[in-house]
């Protein structure tokens, strides 16, 4: 088969979700990650009370961005989330750092070192046994021994215990894993493509170019990650942008054939240039004048065209536990996506 043709029958075909297990099961274990992570940190706030309020916090690493969206509105000192090499020059001894590496890379050593060489205060999130835990040690850095190589398993402990030292809001490291356990028990690959909302997902993806809009900061940060889950799944195109980005998109489509053949084959050309754009909104229950004034815009611009319009819903849980479960949804639904792509067969 093709891998640009889509089998909505292979969604709960067991030997193909077999052949998906390892990514399945990884995304079915998120929450475990997410406990074993948060078990492994415990005891490491007592040493960040010692520290004190420090002038200001900068993040690197993996999900670095994640820790400023959910800091930058709270933060009581200023909080930058550096992208590297090294630090900014500004950094020193008031300062507190936080490094993000749930696998040890050195692609943070750079800024591990700087941190160490100009006296800051160190969160070094990372393998206790790897060369980077050993290069940051220092009298002024505090490491949080990272077990699963999971990067937001491991932003979530990082936040939780910034709130702690009343630098971030409040972050609950077990309701995050239990929104996760949630979306893997309703998006499990034994649950038909009836009753599965990845899967349901899955098929509107087959026939559409993805424009994925979240409002919130979160959400928004929610579907880049999803985006670039699908590009990798389907190698295909998918855009994740604001509102102000994606009306030209939106605008800019042929409104719909209303006398094409619905069955035609959407790939008869050889590719995905026939493939009408379709709105995927990433609802998280964030409810800002601002926010309801962009998704109708971009509501009522994919409706003059006839796009197809689905929404991601997840509203239950504090704002981490939302972001964390509209992104397994998403990731889900990009497997199931490459599944009925047939991607995980031998012969692709």
């Amino acid at each position: 088969m093709s891998a640009e043709h889509f089998d909505d029958g292979l969604l709960d075909d067991e030997v193909e979700l077999a052949r998906a297990d390892t990514a399945l099961r990884e995304l079915a274990e998120a929450g475990a990650r997410v406990r074993r992570e948060a078990e492994a940190a415990k005891g490491v706030e007592d040493s960040l009370r010692g520290a004190g309020r420090p002038r200001a916090v900068v993040a690197v690493g993996a999900d670095a961005r994640l820790l400023r969206a959910v800091l930058e509105p709270w933060c009581p000192v200023p909080f930058v989330a550096w992208p590297g090499p090294g630090l900014p020059g500004w950094v020193g001894a008031l300062d507190l750092v936080v490094v993000l590496a749930p696998r040890g890379g050195d692609e943070t050593a750079a800024a591990v070192h700087d941190a160490v060489r100009r006296g800051s205060t160190v969160i070094l999130a990372c393998p206790g046994e790897s060369a980077l835990a050993e290069a940051g040690q220092g009298r002024d850095t505090i490491l949080i021994p990272a077990q699963t190589g999971d990067p937001l398993a491991l932003a979530v402990v990082v936040l939780q215990l910034l709130h702690g030292v009343e630098l971030g809001p409040e972050v609950s490291a077990e309701s995050v894993a239990l929104a996760l356990d949630e979306v893997a028990s309703r998006c499990s690959p034994h649950a038909d493509l009836a009753a599965n909302p990845a899967k349901d997902l899955a098929l509107v993806l087959a026939d559409a170019l993805p424009l994925i809009w979240g409002g919130s900061v979160l959400a928004a940060r929610a579907a880049r990650r999803v985006v670039e889950t699908l590009r990798r799944a389907s190698n295909r195109p998918a855009l994740a942008a604001d509102a102000d980005h994606l009306m030209p998109v939106l605008e800019g489509a042929e409104p719909r054939d209303l006398f094409a053949d619905p069955f035609s084959d959407p790939f008869a050309d050889g590719g995905t240039a026939s493939l009408r754009p379709a709105l995927f909104v990433l609802d998280d229950g964030a409810e800002q004048p601002s926010i309801r004034e962009a998704r109708g815009r971009l509501l009522a611009a994919a409706e003059s065209r006839g796009l197809h319009v689905r929404t991601l819903r997840w509203n239950e849980g504090p704002e981490v536990a939302r972001y964390a479960a509209l992104q397994s949804l998403g990731t889900y639904a990009a497997v199931y996506l490459a599944v009925g792509l047939g991607r995980y067969s031998p012969s692709t």
